[in-house]
């Protein structure tokens, strides 16, 4: 079996040599997404709350691209900058899962690209 790359201009180019996602066997594997505007190419103003958003907005439209959604996400993983931002992260974070979040880990981290306060990768199925 082989795997299929995606690519969507509705979301940040790769920083690096990396895929927005991978396809292989149904299952999408997206790569970290950070809080980049994909029409400006520039990181969205604000804190936290705005951060998580268009983290989450961008990892959407990595899935849609891949033919899936974030109701089917299987898990996330979350890296922040600073634990004390968890329960504003929740906040947001919640309102793209109506029912039965995905499994997920967060843990806090020393840095991250462009000085960001989140990065959120995640798997999903098709």
């Amino acid at each position: 079996m082989s795997k299929i790359k995606v690519e969507t201009k509705s979301a940040p180019d790769a920083l690096g040599p990396y895929s927005q996602a991978i396809i292989h066997q149904g299952v999408v594997y997206c790569s970290g997404q950070i809080a980049i505007d994909p029409k400006s190419k520039t990181l969205v103003e604000g804190g936290i709350t705005e951060q998580v958003d268009q983290v989450m907005k961008n990892l959407k439209s990595v899935l849609l691209a891949a033919k899936s959604d974030t109701d089917k996400i299987l898990k996330c993983t979350i890296y922040l900058f600073d634990m004390s931002d968890f329960a504003a992260l929740n906040d947001i974070y919640s309102s793209y899962f109506k029912s039965d979040p995905p499994a997920r880990e967060t843990v806090a981290v020393k840095g991250l690209p462009k000085d960001v306060l989140v990065e959120i990768s995640c798997i999903a199925y098709q």
